[in-house]
């Protein structure tokens, strides 16, 4: 069984682990191939795993964070639209099952001591 969201929701709870934990791997394998993030209104923009792992260290370096608050999830097959508290997300399920992030728009926030 693979191991991954199996659901958007839960897709979004481990994003906001990996966030907090700075895990690059766990975060990296959370998004397709060709995903795009972008973070705090197009500031900041990343395609792919390595530019997405790249960008994300250089939030934690400057001690920003992200909250997983999925409001409402409307899902067409095997596609998903997540709107939360801080993010817009197009999310997909791949053929094995598990769900991945192809489009994220973000907001980040400092962390709080």
């Amino acid at each position: 069984m693979p191991v991954g969201a199996r659901t958007p929701e839960e897709l979004e709870t481990l994003f906001e682990d990996a966030f907090l934990l700075c895990d690059h791997h766990a975060l990296t394998e959370l998004f397709e191939a060709g995903a795009v993030l972008v973070v705090d209104g197009g500031a900041q923009e990343a395609r792919g795993g390595a530019e997405i792992s790249r960008l994300v260290a250089g939030l934690w370096d400057g001690d920003r964070t992200y909250l997983a608050q999925p409001g409402r999830i409307l899902q067409a097959d095997d596609t998903a639209l997540i709107v939360a508290g801080d993010g817009i997300n197009v999310v997909r399920c791949g053929k094995d099952g598990t769900w991945r992030y192809a489009i994220s728009i973000l907001q980040s926030h400092a962390r709080t001591p």
